[in-house]
């Protein structure tokens, strides 16, 4: 299940930076996530400090 980002995105880049699948991009507002390539791996959740990173 892969993990979205929501409304409460800052837009910091924290959780682009530790995305080992290079699956989170810039969007309008807020990161995206790419749920193809995202490998479920948790990291960016951790590191997201409005805790706006959840599972899909």
């Amino acid at each position: 299940m892969a993990y979205v980002i929501g409304d409460d995105c800052v837009m910091c880049g924290a959780c682009q930076a530790q995305c080992p699948a290079d699956a989170i991009s810039e969007g309008d507002g807020k990161y995206e996530i790419n749920p193809d390539a995202c490998i479920d791996c948790g990291g960016c959740a951790s590191q997201c400090p409005a805790e706006a990173i959840t599972q899909a």
